[in-house]
This record gives structure tokens, sequence and C-alpha cells, in this order.
């Protein structure tokens, strides 16, 4: 599945960032709080052709008409809350430079990045920096007509509004965490999206595996579009599609989608947007399939996206996917690296330590390429992966194959703003792992993110009749520690030499140091003090840290070393290292094969949830004076197209200078079906 989410580190050789800081590009917008917005640049679009213009503006159009999509899934308050903070900002006449309205435009600026009220990593509730009093009192000055007061939003009058914002907001243990995934409580009655409505976890388990064929060797990915609730006492779903929930939104993504189809590249191409049009207007997974096959075959068109229901990590259960997209078209130049990664995907299968009953006897499919991200929106957006690998379908990219995908103007703007800010220089051993991070680790993160996508989630198979869904919370968790290791293991193989990707056979080493680096300890600078790792790709990196650290103990292979009252990762058997990881590999494909469920729960809980309470407050009084933001995510460019006199699209202009604060009010302004 998935995604790859990672904190860049330095420049690309050879990239669009360089280009930029010759042209003064400015990739910096906003910060505040631990977020720090940027720009990314979109080079080749003015090369497209006219058609390609067209079908990306299209299709960013469609992937637009989503946002309210996910604000609801994110929580049921969440646009009641989005709407009225708006209009109390855009409408307050006092002091711009008081305590209150400085907390409360903090406040929308976090609950835009988070597409809602609670933190887009962390899953924890905002918590306001002004008084309920200022709030209450902006919301009565407002004119009836400014706040979202109707039928549709459940609430007649600003009385019944404060009632319920008030709570929302102000409350710290109502709704205070989108998705728990604390061991041995129900993730259902206690997470606070909007999911499911009225029932428990075991309700949800039951009713899906009542509904599961263990013989089914086609299953469709149960849950995906629907909204799981009690009516009349009986378990229903209610789906996403045309005629449904979220139906206003859907409509007009598929009206953009049709116009879409219109201009496609080819036949194949325009197949699979007509096959997704039909998914949203009949709900039907057995249809999603179908789209996802002739989408994953479909390789030779430059432009390409993704749009739905797709990724499930909002889901405590990891079923229900989160409504994103990305709009993108081919690098033609930096694809050669992925193609070569692709092309020899069975000999990778053939040579990895797990056991053979695991592996693919014919790996189908395997397509990787560079692409340079025109559009992000929903799920990604602002915050966005640098990697993605689809469809998720475990019998789909059996047969048929996957797609992965780097996003690397997006990588390079990361490494932009990575630069000389001090962050290795604070957190590293000594200077000759700086100096080996800033020789070779451009390369070895671009390369890691291309096995993680383009073969760690292709690699392996489930025994016939393990349920798909049989890790139940740890899933996700599990799946990229699985692509994770598949990646650090070839990493290190002569085999990427003798491709011709790497020259030096010691640039993995640079990608193993930050590997452990960070799930050692600098992905720590994510947590609040006292909190637990909560999010599944920080769990995936901490339990192969740990891991590794445990079991290499005794042959000091990793040691956590003090110096001058500091603590550093130091990495004394780089080849040993690998072998653990291999070996640590292939427990997590034997754990994802047979549905492992126990044994995938204890390496979690072992060593991918707890926190050294003394580690990381000295992690974090580090990483303050450094200064720097430790979340990350973009605006979007903008797309104008120019007519002739006949109301024919004879151009897209792409343009760079729209700030945070704007888009985000014109995306609610332009892009709000759900809202009207």
């Amino acid at each position: 599945m998935r995604k790859t989410i990672i904190l860049a580190a330095v420049a690309a050789l050879t990239s669009t960032a360089a280009m930029a800081q010759q042209n003064n590009f400015n990739y910096s917008v906003d910060r505040f709080a631990d977020i720090e917005v940027l720009r990314y640049q979109v080079p080749e679009f003015d090369n497209l052709s006219l058609n390609q213009k067209k079908m990306v503006y299209y299709l960013t159009q469609a992937a637009l008409q989503g946002r309210d999509i996910l604000f609801d899934q994110n929580c049921k308050y969440n646009l009641l809350v989005r709407q009225t903070l708006e209009a109390v900002y855009t409408g307050y006449t006092g002091d711009r430079t008081s305590k209150d309205f400085q907390g409360l435009e903090l406040y929308l600026k976090q609950v835009w990045f988070g597409n809602g009220i609670h933190h887009h990593y962390g899953m924890d509730k905002f918590v306001p920096q002004f008084s309920q009093a200022f709030f209450d009192a902006q919301v009565r000055a407002l004119p009836a007509d400014k706040l979202p007061l109707c039928s549709k939003s459940g609430v007649a009058n600003v009385d019944e509004l404060l009632t319920v914002l008030d709570r929302v907001i102000f409350d710290p243990a109502f709704l205070a965490k989108r998705v728990n995934q604390a061991d041995g409580e129900d993730l259902i009655l206690t997470s606070a999206n909007n999911l499911y409505e009225g029932v428990t976890q075991k309700e949800v388990e039951d009713y899906f595996n009542a509904l599961k064929d263990p013989n089914d060797p086609t299953p469709i990915s149960y849950g995906l579009n629907t909204k799981v609730v009690k009516r009349d006492g009986k378990v229903v779903e209610e789906p996403y599609k045309v005629g449904g929930l979220y139906s206003r939104a859907i409509v007009n993504i598929v009206y953009w989608l049709q116009q879409a189809a219109n201009v496609a590249e080819n036949d194949a191409q325009r197949a699979y947007i007509s096959k997704l049009i039909e998914f949203y207007i009949t709900g039907s997974l057995k249809t999603f399939d179908e789209y996802s096959i002739l989408w994953a075959e479909e390789t030779k068109s430059d432009i390409d996206f993704i749009n739905g229901f797709i990724e499930s990590y909002g889901d405590p259960l990891g079923m229900t996917g989160s409504w994103e997209s990305i709009v993108n078209f081919r690098n033609n130049k930096a694809s050669h690296r992925t193609q070569l990664v692709s092309e020899n995907a069975q000999w990778f299968e053939d040579h990895s330590p797990v056991d053979s009953r695991f592996k693919k006897k014919n790996v189908k499919g395997v397509s990787a390429k560079v692409i340079t991200a025109a559009i992000l929106a929903g799920d990604s957006y602002p915050s966005t992966p640098i990697g993605i690998n689809l469809p998720n379908s475990n019998w789909i990219r059996a047969q048929h194959g996957s797609k992965s995908v780097s996003l690397e103007n997006i990588t390079d703007a990361y490494d932009e703003v990575a630069k000389g800010n001090g962050f290795n220089e604070e957190f590293a051993y000594s200077a000759a792992e700086v100096e080996m991070m800033r020789n070779h680790l451009a390369i070895a993160d671009k390369l890691h993110t291309d096995l993680h996508e383009c073969l760690g989630h292709a690699s392996g198979q489930l025994l016939p009749g393990v349920d798909p869904d049989a890790l139940k919370a740890y899933g996700s968790t599990l799946e990229e520690g699985r692509a994770d290791l598949f990646a650090l293991y070839y990493l290190a193989d002569p085999k990427l030499v003798e491709l011709g990707i790497f020259t030096d056979p010691d640039t993995y080493k640079a990608e193993y140091y930050k590997y452990l680096m960070n799930g050692l300890m600098t992905q720590l600078t994510r947590i609040e003090p006292g909190k637990n790792i909560e999010e599944s790709h920080m769990r995936n990196r901490k339990f192969i840290s740990e891991w590794v650290l445990e079991k290499g103990k005794k042959e000091k292979v990793v040691e956590l070393v003090k110096r001058k009252g500091k603590t550093y990762v130091k990495v004394n058997n780089y080849p040993r290292l690998r072998e653990l990881f291999g070996e640590l590999l292939a427990e997590v494909q034997r754990i994802k094969s047979e549905g492992d469920f126990e044994a995938g729960r204890q390496l979690v809980e072992k060593y991918g949830v707890k926190v050294d309470p003394k580690l990381h407050a000295e992690v974090l009084k580090r990483y303050q004076g450094l200064n720097i933001s430790p979340y990350k995510g973009f605006v979007n460019p903008l797309y104008t197209p120019v007519y002739d006199t006949n109301g024919n699209i004879i151009d897209v202009k792409i343009s760079y200078n729209e700030n945070y604060v704007d888009q985000m009010l014109r995306y609610s302004r332009d892009y709000s079906p759900l809202t009207k």
C-alpha cells in the first residue's frame, strides 16, 4: 500500500531545486505552530501539449472538488468549525494583533492544514489559543447569513451552533483523538473520525467477517467507500457515491473526470477514467477493482492521477479509504532509475531473504516512474507523500501488477529548504556521518523510496485463505515496515552497482545511518512530551530501528552512545546491520503471509510504541535550538485556462504567487459543495 512519507534530507544531484535557486524561486510560504508551508515547482508543464495541459487542468478541478469530503470524513463537525472560523476571520473588524485574534488565526491555519480539528500526523485535537468568550462574542456579532445555519448543518440558530462548537473546540476530552490505536481499547468508540456511527469495534468486525468468503480468490476491499452505522438496531453500510453520501461533491468530481476523458491520451486511459466514473456512480467495489486493474495496466500515457477513497490510515481498523487525489505527469529523464528497478523485479523477489512459500513465483506488471506532481488534494494536501504504490488490493497486485511513483519535484522542494539547517550536524555521531550523508544521501534516499514503493509493497504473497485484513489495526504499520525493510535490505545489494544505479558500493550506508537516527531519535521531535507513538509510518520506523538495536546488542552492531551529555546513534557493523534487516523482513513477511495477528501486535507494541521520556526530552531540547519546523506541507500552483472568443481553451497558464491563507480561503469559496 501505499505512501512513503518522510523528511527528505538533502538536495538532489540534478534537480528543479537548483533551477529554482537560480530563478530566486521562494519555496517557503508560511510558518506557524509546528508547520512550515512550502511551494513546489512544476517543471516542464509549459512543454506539455495543449490536450495534455487541458487534461491536467480538468483533473485538478476534479481533485479540488473532493476537499470537503476529507474534512467530513475526519470528523463530523469539521465543516461547521471551518465555516464558522473563516466567517469570523474574514469578518473581524477589531484589533488583529490582539492575543485572541492571533490565537484564532493560528487555530484556523492548523484546521486548514490538518483538514480538521486534529493534527494531521499526531491525531490529537488542537488546543485553541483564544478564549471561549472571545469566540462566542465574534460568532454572535456575525450576520446570520455568514454562518452555517441550516437543516443540513444540524443547527438552526447561533445558540445551537455555539452549543456544538464550544464543546468541539474547547472541551479537551471531547473527540480527543481522530484515530486511536491504543492496544486493548475499542478503537471505534475512542476515535473521533466520521467513518462509523453508533457501532462498536466488535460489531464492525463481526459485520465484515460475516460478509467475507475465506475461499474468495478476488475479494473486494470491504468497507473502502462506506460509512458503517447502526439503523434500527442493524449494522449497515452507507456508500459514498452519486445519490449517496457526499453526492454533491462526487457529482462535481464526475463532471470534471468526464471532461478529462474527452482529452485522454489513449483509449486505455479513457477506459480507466470511464470505469472510475462508473464506480463513483454505482459505489460498487467490484467496479472499483475493475478500474484498479485498468489503471495498473495502463503505463503508456504521460499524464496520470489518483482520485478516490484510497488509503486507510484514517481508519483505526484500516478499512475505509480517505478521499485524496494527486495529478501528475511523467518525468522521463529521472524515470530511467525506476525503470531499471522495475525491470528486475523478479530478480529481487527471487533473492529476497524470506521463506520461499511467501514469494511470488511470477511477479507481474510492476511499473515504476518518477513523476512531477501538478496538484495535491484531499488526504495528500497540504501534507503529501513522496512515493506511492497502488493498487492496494493484494490479489490485483499479484495478478495484474501495480504502479509505483516517486514525486521528485516534491522531494526537491523538501531538499531545498533543508540545506544548511544544521540538523545532521546536531544529531549525527561525527563529522564522518555528516560527510557521508552529504555525499550519498541524495541518491540513497531516492533509491530507498523507489525500492519501498516499486518492489517492497509489490513483493510477497498471502497464503491461500488468509484474510487481507487479518492484521487489523496493525496492518498499515506492518505493511509499511515490510516495504521499508525490503528497501533497506536491497540498498546494500551489489545488484544496484551492477545495474549502474550506484557507483560507490558504500552508498547505502548513508541511508542506513539516517534511517536509524530517525527511527531511534529524531522522529521524536514530532511527538509531544508524555505521548506514545501513534502514526503508522513512525511506528514502523521505530519498531525496525529498536529491533535491530536490541538484536545486535551483543555484537554492538548499533549503539546509542553518550558524548558531552548528548545521545548519538553509532553504527559499527553495516554488513551485519543488513543481515538483521533481512532477518526482520523474513519475520514481518511471515506475519503478513500467515495473517499472524498476535505476532504482529507483539512486534509493534514492544518495539514501535513506547517512548523513552529522558531521550525524548533531550531530543526536543536539541531540536528546538535549530529552529526547524518538524512538519512541512504545500500550497498548490494555480492553473488558469486561456479561452478564445468561442469559449475554447487555447492554453493553460500556471502561477505560483498564491499564499497559504489566500489559497485556503479560495478553496473554501470555490470548492465547497458539501457546505452549500
